[in-house]
């Protein structure tokens, strides 16, 4: 991983989104060797998939599923890739991915950029035996009906993931947010059942963390009361932070990586006590040590995902984080990460 890590530090010399795309190449193109068997103590089972380790890869770097070889090879317990929308799109204008070097965090305003779900699902069914990989959809920027996107999504992509991950917060496609209102998600997750009949691919839901505390227990309820799998808590957020100091800060879109933490971990916190055991939860937003990692299963998280830390601190992180994580699992006497999950409510 050392070379990795000095490859993502030559990266960081580059324009944002070039860099960003010179690593997703040098992920498909590398001949990475498989990493070694991970600690028994990692293990842990999410809404009935079995994970040799609670760490995954956040969806955003990989949105076309182009290097899904590369990054199983990384050490991930699972990978999420795109979002996919039906149709291709070119997202935003340029420039729209920042890097907050002074702040360990990104802008981002990308608007669900992609190759679209053909092209996705192509390489689905191309995808290496033995990693587990989720398929995060989103809806394209156009489309009125945008619960028929995730429908669309849903339905083709049937038999090619293992578990489909429903973003209805993503801060930089109008209107997205909106289907986070209970009566606008009873809609979507109802037709997402009925479209789902009975494939048990798991179906995950991504959330803000700009929501209230009583604003999440609703989402939770109707995830409930629709057969939702787990939930993904959260995606980057709205707010700025009055420490932010990066030149760039007051750029739109949505902020990841550190200044991100604590509205994450209160939004987990929030999910967590209304969820109370009943639904799963996966952390995502600022999680970049063992340390971190750890917080969040004792939070309540059955497993957590990182991106952005990996940005600043390479590919090598992910061990990094698994070996730290192991340790202060085994000190506390957990035989699993399982075990851990929701300890510390």
């Amino acid at each position: 991983m050392a070379l990795t890590d000095l490859g993502a530090a030559a990266l960081r010399l580059l324009d944002p989104e070039t860099a960003h795309r010179l690593a997703v190449q040098a992920l498909r193109l590398a001949p990475l060797p498989a990493p070694p068997a991970d600690d028994p103590v990692l293990a842990t089972v999410v809404a009935g998939l079995p994970l040799s380790n609670p760490v995954g890869l956040a969806a955003g770097l990989d949105k076309n599923g182009e290097a899904l070889r590369g990054l199983s090879r990384l050490g991930f317990g699972f990978v999420e890739c795109g979002s996919v929308t039906p149709r291709a799109q070119p997202g935003n204008a340029r420039p729209r991915l920042f890097r907050l070097s002074e702040d360990r965090a990104i802008i981002n305003r990308m608007g669900f950029n992609n190759q679209g779900l053909e092209a996705f699902a192509a390489r689905l069914a191309r995808r290496p035996a033995g990693a587990v990989i989720g398929a995060n959809l989103g809806a394209n920027k156009d489309t009125d009906d945008k619960a028929a996107d995730y429908v669309a999504g849903l339905t083709r992509l049937k038999g090619l993931a293992d578990y489909v991950a429903v973003n209805v917060s993503s801060p930089n496609t109008p209107g997205l947010r909106d289907l986070q209102g209970r009566a606008a998600l009873d809609d979507l997750l109802g037709r997402l059942a009925e479209a789902r009949g009975g494939d048990p691919t798991p179906v995950f839901l991504k959330i803000a963390p700009d929501l209230t505390a009583g604003e999440i227990g609703l989402i939770v309820e109707a995830a409930l009361d629709h057969g939702i799998d787990a939930l993904i808590v959260s995606n980057t957020t709205l707010d700025r932070p009055d420490s932010l100091r990066s030149p760039d800060r007051g750029e739109a879109g949505g902020l990841s990586g550190a200044p991100l933490k604590a509205r994450a971990s209160a939004a987990l916190r929030a999910a967590a006590e209304v969820s109370a055991g009943r639904l799963p939860l996966i952390a995502v937003g600022g999680v970049d040590s063992g340390a971190e990692a750890y917080a969040r299963l004792r939070a309540g998280a059955s497993a957590v995902q990182v991106y952005s830390a990996l940005v600043y601190e390479g590919p090598g992180l992910v061990g990094r984080i698994k070996r730290d994580l192991a340790a202060r699992l085994r000190a506390d006497g957990f035989s699993t990460a399982g075990e851990a999950v929701g300890a510390g409510r």
